[in-house]
């Protein structure tokens, strides 16, 4: 038996196109056929943002601080801030997350120190609030960052995800062109998206060790 010894099957955007039409029943004849499908595909992106679907775009990133500052402006392609530490001489401290409410009501934003907790105020550009404010300007923040994927900008592009996400991409963008030209089969597709996407989820989780040990007090030696 002769084997490809390839691993390297991708699909362009037009080829996502091309197999979602497919699926409604359709064929794309038209550029507005192909722009209008592209607008579905990158709102579709944004959908997947939204739910949580993108877990390869998370980059590790590191904010220098300065001493007194207690706001910083991340990029504008940060969707969120998963976790975030601060680095001094070597040694890793853990931040936690505050709410908006408890941020607010702090009563001295401006107290120094070692920055223990942070607000993520998520604008269109994030802006990272912390407190204490740093009591130096040689501590670094190391964050863990949600990016945005990147647009479908031209039909000759690929996207940026991994190659099991396949699956799930085509049925959704079909879904999202039935909604538009195949009523009919909206129904249809939409489970066949949902259970595409749930299957995604759950291979997108993180897979860290789950250990349950019993408390030994609870056991009675005879």
């Amino acid at each position: 038996m002769a084997l490809s010894s390839s691993t390297n099957f991708e699909l362009d955007v037009a080829e996502y196109i091309e197999e979602a039409f497919e699926r409604c029943g359709l064929e794309a004849r038209t550029g507005y056929d192909l722009q209008t499908a592209r607008r579905s595909m990158n709102i579709m992106l944004a959908e997947w943002a939204n739910r949580g679907l993108n877990q390869w775009t998370i980059e590790q990133r590191t904010q220098a601080l300065t001493a007194d500052s207690i706001e910083y402006s991340l990029g504008t392609d940060v969707i969120d801030v998963l976790s975030l530490v601060v680095r001094r001489s070597n040694t890793d401290f853990s931040m936690s997350r505050i709410s908006r409410d408890t941020y607010l009501n702090l009563p001295n934003k401006s107290t120094t120190g070692r920055p223990t907790q942070y607000f993520l105020d998520r604008q269109i550009t994030p802006n990272l609030k912390i407190y204490p404010a740093p009591e130096n300007s040689t501590d670094v923040i190391i964050y863990d960052a949600l990016t945005r994927m990147q647009d479908a900008d031209t039909q000759v592009n690929t996207l940026e995800i991994p190659f099991r996400f396949f699956p799930c991409l085509t049925a959704g963008l079909a879904y999202y062109i039935a909604m538009k030209r195949a009523p009919d089969r909206i129904q249809l597709l939409k489970t066949v998206y949902e259970e595409e996407f749930e299957r995604a989820m759950a291979e997108d989780r993180d897979r860290s060790a789950f250990k349950v040990s019993p408390q030994l007090s609870y056991y009675k030696v005879g």
